[in-house]
């Protein structure tokens, strides 16, 4: 499992706009409604995300005053567990109440500077980025419980109008499976 880190978006930066559809079409844009916005890249196989599907869930639940979507791009064609009808699938499964939506050309993870599966972008009210990184210092082979303490405690100082501190670890994951001919240059 070849792990990569988050490219760790330069704080202060605006929400990139998109407009993505679920896996039944219905199509989603960036919530402009003055809560704060969490956008996760994740997918259903990688297992770092397998590793934290809980918690993921558990952010709206805990969460009802922030805007959460989670986005696919993986290159479904290469790897069929992601694909659309798959995201529904465990989305439902999971009990995912958010947003799912797929980035079919890559653009939106390209905007966000995405790089792995989970990468967490938290705004604020004003759709500026407040926090890129980890969820929690938990890994899929480590040993330390699921807590999101690091998610949580950024989305907490957010709704409380405090400031988010700025050290902030970046999220390890699988990196995200690009189509050919399609990874970012800020791979190198």
């Amino acid at each position: 499992m070849a792990a990569v880190e988050s490219q760790m978006l330069e704080l202060g930066t605006s929400a990139p706009a998109f407009s993505l559809p679920d896996p039944d079409g219905n199509v989603h844009a960036l919530p402009d409604d003055g809560n704060p916005l969490l956008v996760m890249f994740i997918c259903n196989h990688c297992p770092f995300v397998v590793h934290v599907r809980e918690a993921l869930a558990a952010l709206a639940t805990d969460y009802p005053n922030v805007n959460i979507v989670a986005i696919n791009s993986n290159d479904a064609e290469a790897y069929p567990a992601d694909a659309p009808d798959k995201m529904k699938l465990e989305a439902v499964t999971q009990g995912y109440t958010f947003p799912y939506l797929f980035d079919e050309d890559q653009s939106v993870a390209k905007a966000y500077r995405a790089a792995c599966t989970p990468d967490f972008f938290l705004f604020d009210g004003d759709l500026k980025l407040v926090y890129r990184g980890q969820l929690d210092d938990s890994r899929p082979s480590n040993g330390k419980p699921v807590t999101g303490k690091d998610l949580r405690a950024a989305m907490d100082a957010v709704l409380a109008a405090r400031p988010v501190s700025t050290e902030q670890a970046p999220s390890i994951g699988c990196n995200i499976k690009w189509k050919p001919g399609n990874a970012p240059d800020y791979f190198g």
